[in-house]
């Protein structure tokens, strides 16, 4: 057997990765289980057959089959006795990884076929070739992960969302673009446009979820971010205004007193204790 772990408290913050990957020819008869196990698994079977037991139903796999294991879920599977199979596996972790595998079919239906669609198989034997890079093969690891997690989306995709659930998802790709794009000129027409809504109706989804209109919620979270900048940095005001999205620092600081009560070297002064 070949299997390769890979534990860093560090990577537990972040939204995917893979902390795990292996590779293995069974013995007729050999067996897992049952067991839980702490994260979110794959295994793809290349030859043979076996079982996958889960929740009281048998799931009776062979070639091309595939099957996912989730976390904290007693799971037992089994080679056959007669054409044991060799089966490859990814295991990953992440804060995100529940909501991406969301996006699929597979939490509803844990087994699955490939098919032949050669790109998923592949992406199993790149993450193995991965595992044995000398230096750096988390970061192509984490590429292929993410790549891999793309294609099974598209073609296990979950069943039509809600329409609550699709409001949730226009708010939620809102709150991400402008979290990373906040120093940058952002128009609320251009990203009614790009999720293909009416500016006024994301508008009102925007503010029935979160409180605030996009226009107050993304003031609120550049003087926020000013606000650390201030803190935690020396940098002059002039700076810290483009960093966080203007290039007028009076008009900045403007809007910084009206927030904050104060100017933005006050609010320094008086935040950061003396020495």
């Amino acid at each position: 057997m070949k299997e390769f772990v890979f534990t860093n408290d560090f990577f537990k913050n972040l939204d995917a990765f893979v902390y795990t990957c292996g590779y293995e020819t069974c013995k007729p008869g050999h067996s897992y289980g049952p067991a839980l196990r702490s994260g979110y698994l794959i295994h793809y079977v290349l030859s043979g057959r076996g079982y996958y037991r889960l929740n009281g139903t048998v799931y009776r796999l062979e070639a091309g089959d595939a099957f996912l294991i989730r976390p904290d879920e007693l799971i037992y599977y089994e080679a056959d006795k007669k054409n044991p199979w060799t089966y490859t596996w990814v295991g990953f972790q992440g804060v995100k990884i529940k909501s991406y595998l969301e996006r699929t079919s597979l939490l509803s239906s844990p087994v699955f076929h490939y098919g032949k669609d050669d790109r998923i198989r592949l992406c199993h034997e790149k993450m193995f070739e991965a595992s044995h890079l000398p230096a750096n093969r988390e970061l192509m690891m984490n590429s292929i992960l993410y790549e891999y997690l793309f294609l099974l989306a598209s073609k296990f995709p979950r069943e039509q969302l809600s329409p609550r659930e699709k409001q949730i998802g226009y708010v939620e790709e809102v709150l991400k673009y402008m979290e990373s794009n906040y120093p940058q000129s952002i128009s609320i027409q251009s990203l009614a446009d790009s999720l293909g809504l009416n500016r006024s109706y994301l508008h009102r989804l925007f503010k029935s979820a979160t409180g605030a209109s996009p226009q107050e919620y993304l003031l609120d979270l550049r003087m926020e971010k000013a606000c650390v900048l201030l803190r935690e940095t020396d940098l002059a005001v002039s700076i810290i205004s483009l960093s966080v999205g203007y290039e007028d620092t009076l008009y900045f600081s403007r809007l910084f007193r009206k927030k904050k009560g104060m100017s933005p070297s006050r609010y320094r002064e008086e935040t950061i204790p003396n020495p």
